[in-house]
Parts: C-alpha cells; sequence; structure tokens
C-alpha cells in the first residue's frame, strides 16, 4: 500500500466514524468500535488520523457492520414483498461509504469498468466507480437514438415477460476488467443479463455486488456464472 493508499483509507475510516458518532456518544461509539473514546474524539474531529491497521479494522468490519445496521434500518417491504430502498439510493453520502466497505470487505479488484443497471443501480454504480477511478456504464432496457452499436442481452424471465438490456458497445473494451454491481439481487437475472454483457465484450469479470440481497438464489445464481467475488452489504431472508 503506498502512501496515497494509505491516506485514503485513513479518510474513508474517519468518514466512517463520523457517521456512526452522529447518533451515538463517544463512549456508545467506544463500544461499537473497541476503540478508546479520547482516540475517536480526536479522529473524529479531526486531530489526528487513525493508523492504516486501525484504520482497515474500522472501514472493514466496524464500517461493514454499522452500514449494514443502517441499510436495514432505512429499507422497507411493503405486503406483497416488494422492496423500497429509496432511502438508500438517493443518500449519495451513504453510497460514497458504501463503496470503500465493499472494496475492503470482498477484496475486489481495481476494476476498469464498474457496470449497472439502469436506473436504481445508477448511484450506487457511481459511487463505486469514483472510489475505484473506474468508468461507470448502465445498461438500459431501451436503446439510446444515436448509438449505432450495441451488446445486447435477453432472457425470458419465469414470468413469461422477456427482459432485454442494451450497453452501447463502445462501453466495454475487450480486456477491460469489469465490476458488476446493483443496488438489489433478489433471482439474479438482471446480474446475469449483465454479466452476459460483459463477457461480449470480451471483459474480465472482477467481482459482484450489491447493497441488499434479498434470499440466496440470486447470489448462487451469480456464483454459478462467475469464479470473481460475489457479495452484498446486507441480506433478508
Amino acid at each position: 500500500m503506498n502512501r496515497a493508499e494509505k491516506a485514503a483509507l485513513q479518510l474513508q475510516a474517519v468518514a466512517v466514524l463520523r457517521m456512526l458518532k452522529e447518533t451515538r456518544t463517544y463512549e456508545e461509539l467506544s463500544d461499537v468500535t473497541g476503540l478508546p473514546a479520547g482516540d475517536l474524539n480526536r479522529y473524529v474531529n479531526g486531530h489526528v488520523l487513525p493508523g492504516t491497521d486501525r484504520a482497515s479494522e474500522v472501514v472493514e468490519s466496524v464500517g461493514r457492520e454499522a452500514l449494514a445496521d443502517e441499510l436495514i434500518a432505512r429499507v422497507e417491504f411493503d405486503d406483497e414483498g416488494y422492496v423500497d430502498n429509496s432511502g438508500v439510493v438517493f443518500d449519495q453520502s451513504f453510497l460514497d461509504l458504501v463503496a470503500p466497505v465493499a472494496a475492503e470487505t470482498f477484496e475486489f479488484e481495481s476494476p476498469d469498468v464498474v457496470l449497472t443497471a439502469a436506473t436504481d443501480g445508477i448511484t450506487l454504480g457511481a459511487a463505486m466507480a469514483s472510489f475505484f477511478d473506474a468508468r461507470l456504464a448502465y445498461a438500459k432496457k431501451s436503446k439510446e437514438t444515436a448509438v449505432e452499436e450495441f451488446i445486447e442481452s435477453r432472457q425470458r424471465l419465469a414470468s413469461g415477460i422477456e427482459l432485454t438490456y442494451y450497453l452501447p458497445a463502445s462501453a466495454v473494451n475487450a480486456g477491460d476488467t469489469v465490476l458488476v454491481v446493483d443496488d438489489l439481487i433478489r433471482s439474479g437475472e438482471t446480474q446475469e443479463l449483465l454479466l452476459d454483457i460483459a463477457l461480449q465484450g470480451d471483459a474480465d469479470v472482477t467481482g459482484v455486488f450489491a447493497l441488499i440481497a434479498v434470499g440466496d438464489e440470486g447470489m448462487d445464481r451469480a456464483r454459478e456464472i462467475t469464479d470473481a467475488p460475489v457479495g452484498a452489504l446486507t441480506t433478508f431472508e
């Protein structure tokens, strides 16, 4: 890890601690993190940065648990099982904290392209692309008028509906590394289409990440397609 990477990790840890401090005293924050309250005070107020080992622990362990708890508090299910995650996907500052935690937790390799599906996946995709300094690409269910060449992936769903996604062919180059992300994974059908688009573009998949997994079906489906890491911030049964 070079000096710039260490500094970025330390600043990410401080951002996580500041988020946690919004609803906790320093003593409560100490109970959550296992760190002395005095040290936490100095970190949160910007007087000193945590060491790299401590910063890594905050981002990977404490950060994931805290963000998962926050995510659970923001997500709502209706009587038919539909998910309302607007309290998450519309909060870019929250998603900006998710990106480093996901990267540390699942050890995703830095991709050239972050690929997602329009529209709810775009804000998460933007956060991940910014963190990795990668390009953002998103597939849509309709073709862009001015684009001539597309990568197209089509699948007939169990319901009988045919789902098709289109990505401008120039968005992914042969040999690119691609991280597939989405806000939600349930059946895995959307992620399968995105993975197919990446493979059609002769790209190498470095991972699949979702904010929310509903059950295991979608995660298992993604793991059958790729050997790259597959993970979700939190899972609802």
